[in-house]
């Protein structure tokens, strides 16, 4: 199969996950996972956001049997979104990194929030917290539709952009003071 068709599946993949970049399936968000399955690398029972009706949508995709979720990576339940206790919440701000979609709001010593709306339910925020605020409640949106896994997909890759770009930003500010302090150290052994 050629690199272009293997990229087609994976967007075909992809397209089906749900985006909600939990890492449950043991890659690093639904992306990974999707290049994993389209080379080979990883079974369809792997994700349990998309649960036996995403393991039926891969089966169909890739014309292979459906199976059971694999208990190994957890179970299917209902859809849940992160709630803080902003009572307790004391603005640490461990909570953001690891947000796939930003959607925690909050500054350093301030009090956080989770846009309800936002939050894909991957409990990531979780166990960064170190005054243990964060909890995982059903959400009443009951269900995950695409619209939601789009629109996480497009908050998830504009957190890796603007990620990518700090790092650049930063990365270039380091060689300038480098190239600073090494004119000033030339300058200072030929005095």
């Amino acid at each position: 199969m050629s690199e272009r068709n293997e990229a087609s599946l994976a967007d075909q993949i992809d397209a089906l996950l749900p985006q909600t970049q939990c890492r449950k399936c043991g890659y690093q968000g639904c992306r990974p996972y999707a290049e994993a399955i389209s080379n080979g690398e990883a079974d369809i029972d792997q994700c349990p956001p998309g649960g036996d009706q995403g393991i039926q949508l891969l089966a169909e995709l890739l014309n292979v049997p459906a199976k059971p979720l694999n208990p190994e990576f957890g179970v299917q339940r209902p859809l849940q979104i992160a709630v803080i206790d902003e009572t307790a919440c004391i603005g640490c701000t461990k909570c953001l990194p690891p947000c796939p979609t930003d959607a925690i709001l909050g500054a350093s010593k301030q009090m956080h929030t989770v846009i309800a709306a936002l939050c894909t339910g991957c409990e990531l925020c979780v166990a960064p917290c170190p005054v243990n605020c964060i909890s995982m409640v059903v959400s009443t949106n009951t269900e995950w539709t695409k619209a939601n896994a789009d629109l996480s997909r497009l908050r998830h890759q504009a957190k890796n952009q603007r990620q990518v770009k700090a790092e650049a930003e930063k990365s270039e500010r380091l060689n300038r003071q480098k190239q600073l302090l090494a004119k000033l150290n030339k300058g200072k052994t030929t005095v």
